[in-house]
């Protein structure tokens, strides 16, 4: 808004190019900048958010910070241009007021690495389960998702409660998340004709949302779906997986092979308006018969849903099988029906102004979306899955390569720059394990070791911490840490998850033993806010149980392949090798049969080796 309202005023751009020199960054390239200032915002003012206004000096310490200012006073806040004339003023008059305000300003954030508590004890699972149950207590039991509005999608805490039912069997957990997920599934948040979703609901029953879509969320998303039909095999989650999917690599995806970050909320200048509609213009694609149809399946009407327009945000208002019931009708009939109705709209939502697509190509969200597309093309049997991060891993570890063994942040119109954060090289290294898992292509793995190592060697603090930035980057007013989840996981969290999945591959304790830091000194904040440690309490988790190794020696069958996908374990560590090797301890003493055989192993204890899948199943756990 501000963008429009003051930024693009001839006015307001002169009195800033007079007095300051004026950067704009997107966050989105620059999260240490981002988490500094908004840090200090928070401090000051007791919120925060975007967009962020920093009033910096030369040093970039901050004198004066804002997120939202109007063109002119309002809403009991100053207008923008009142406030760029006084903090000239303020700097011309009264500098060394304002330089000792910065320099306050400065030491309060360097003192928050002071509030870490020290280390304790292991936390053991009482301190998951307390978690979960805290999570659920928080879920609107009518509409699903946390709180009420605005309503975003935690996925990072939504795939804890799942981890807490397949612990426990309290199906309360189970439906809870099953809940959220047919309610977005069914409201205006999801893409009803494209797939995909979008940002967050601004209302509690997710029928309206803003209409930007972000990578992460199209990343993160279907993989807790995913985990969803695993654990139930309802229809319903794998369909909004593929076309969750399918939207990505139709809409997103660079020629390539790399995904795009962003598609923006407004066309044509107005928030929506490529998404929504009219029962005319629904008529006017469809005809009367199937329009009316389509009309009552989305909830499509005269008054309309958003923001006084008359226009709709298609949304399930009346599920096929009431249709069928109520037009005297076979329920395949009327899904028939409706899927035509749906080609044919997008068809025509194709032929709209579409919005405005950031081409940029960020590594970590490009690490998320491989991560969901080898989970998918492992579990669903999809190979065009499993190419399609095949393709995008090769492109990030070819474009985006530093030169120094690490990543760098950010591909555009053919360059690379900004070295990368630590979301970049833990979210790339989860994804290299996923996508080892689905192909068994053992460059991926050695790829995520490798980038395990230099995650440790430029981001460790050596006592259970990670920083954003890398060891030796550019040198800020501060070097903030990464510890809670945000709109995508912690980057420190995964980092650990990571350390554990691959632990079993290496003849050495370090991995665990970082992770053990890591728990200790993160006891008292996973206890205080489950919340912002989802992911953190899911690698917990995992360090408890220990992972469920299942090493393939030989070809497997399909069969096996297909039925392993259908089994909900989180904890899965999968490998498969040619024939019997000692080289990682996972793959040592596995001997072959005459055929395929499998094992599974434990705490350091395996199970005979399975040569069927109901053996096989057996060693799992049930059939």
């Amino acid at each position: 808004m501000m963008e429009r309202e003051s930024f693009a005023d001839p006015e307001t751009a002169e009195i800033m190019n007079r007095h300051f020199v004026c950067i704009k960054v997107d966050r989105e390239e620059r999260p240490d900048l981002d988490d500094i200032y908004q840090t200090i915002c928070q401090l000051v003012t007791r919120s925060g958010g975007w967009p962020l206004s920093v009033w910096l000096t030369p040093e970039q310490k901050p004198f004066y910070v804002g997120t939202y200012f109007p063109p002119v006073e309002r809403y009991g806040r100053p207008g923008f241009r009142q406030v760029l004339l006084a903090l000239a003023q303020a700097w011309r008059e009264k500098r060394q007021e304002v330089e000792k305000v910065a320099e306050s300003w400065a030491r309060g954030i360097a003192q928050t690495d002071e509030l870490l508590p020290p280390a304790g004890p292991m936390p053991d699972h009482r301190l998951v389960a307390d978690a979960a149950r805290a999570l659920a207590e928080r879920i609107d039991r009518q509409h699903g998702g946390f709180g009420g509005a605005p309503k975003f999608p935690n996925t990072m805490a939504l795939d804890l409660m799942l981890r807490h039912w397949k612990a426990t069997g309290d199906d309360l957990f189970l439906h809870l998340v099953t809940l959220t997920l047919r309610k977005m599934a069914e409201g205006g948040i999801y893409d009803q004709l494209g797939g995909g979703f979008h940002r967050y609901s601004v209302d509690a029953r997710w029928a309206v949302p803003h209409f930007e879509k972000m990578l992460y969320d199209n990343a993160l998303l279907p993989a807790v779906y995913l985990a969803a039909w695993q654990a139930t095999g309802e229809p319903l989650f794998r369909r909004i997986v593929e076309e969750t999917l399918d939207y990505v690599l139709r809409e997103m995806t660079h020629p390539e092979g790399g995904f795009f970050s962003t598609t923006d909320a407004d066309s044509e200048g107005e928030e929506g308006r490529y998404y929504v509609w009219d029962p005319r213009e629904v008529t006017a694609v469809l005809g009367p018969d199937l329009g009316a149809l389509i009309c009552r399946h989305y909830g499509v009407t005269e008054a309309g849903n958003f923001e006084r327009t008359g226009k709709t945000v298609l949304h399930i208002a009346e599920p096929a099988a009431d249709l069928a019931s109520s037009l005297g009708l076979p329920v395949e009939e009327v899904e028939r029906r409706l899927a035509e109705g749906r080609r044919r709209l997008l068809e025509a939502r194709s032929r709209r102004v579409p919005p405005f697509r950031d081409e940029k190509i960020l590594a970590g969200w490009n690490g998320l979306m491989i991560s969901a597309l080898a989970r998918a093309g492992r579990i669903l049997r999809r190979p065009d899955y499993a190419e399609a991060a095949r393709r995008a891993a090769t492109f990030v570890l070819d474009r985006l390569a530093d030169g120094e063994g690490g990543l760098l942040r950010r591909y555009k119109d053919g360059h690379a720059g900004i070295p990368g954060y630590l979301e970049d090289h833990a979210f790339m290294a989860a994804g290299l394990i996923d996508l080892y898992e689905c192909t068994f292509d053992e460059r991926f793995l050695q790829e995520a070791m490798r980038l395990t190592e230099e995650t440790l060697r430029r981001f460790y603090d050596g006592s259970g911490s990670f920083h954003l930035t890398q060891s030796g980057a550019e040198p800020l007013i501060h070097r903030p840490r990464d510890t809670t989840d945000q709109s995508v996981p912690s980057g420190a969290a995964v980092a650990v998850v990571n350390l554990l999945r691959l632990q079993p591959y290496r003849r050495d304790d370090r991995f665990r033993e970082v992770a053990d830091t890591a728990f200790r000194a993160h006891r008292d904040l996973m206890a205080r806010v489950p919340g912002a440690t989802a992911t953190l309490l899911q690698a917990l988790d995992l360090y408890l149980d220990g992972p469920t190794e299942v090493t393939l020696v030989g070809d497997p069958p399909e069969a096996w392949l297909e039925a392993l996908g259908r089994r909900y374990e989180p904890n899965l560590v999968l490998t498969r090798i040619e024939a019997p090797r000692d080289d990682a301890p996972i793959w040592a003493g596995k001997a072959a049969g005459t055929g395929p055989v499998a094992y599974v192993c434990r705490n350091f204890a395996c199970s005979p080796p399975a040569t069927t899948w109901e053996e096989l199943a057996h060693h799992l756990g049930g059939a």
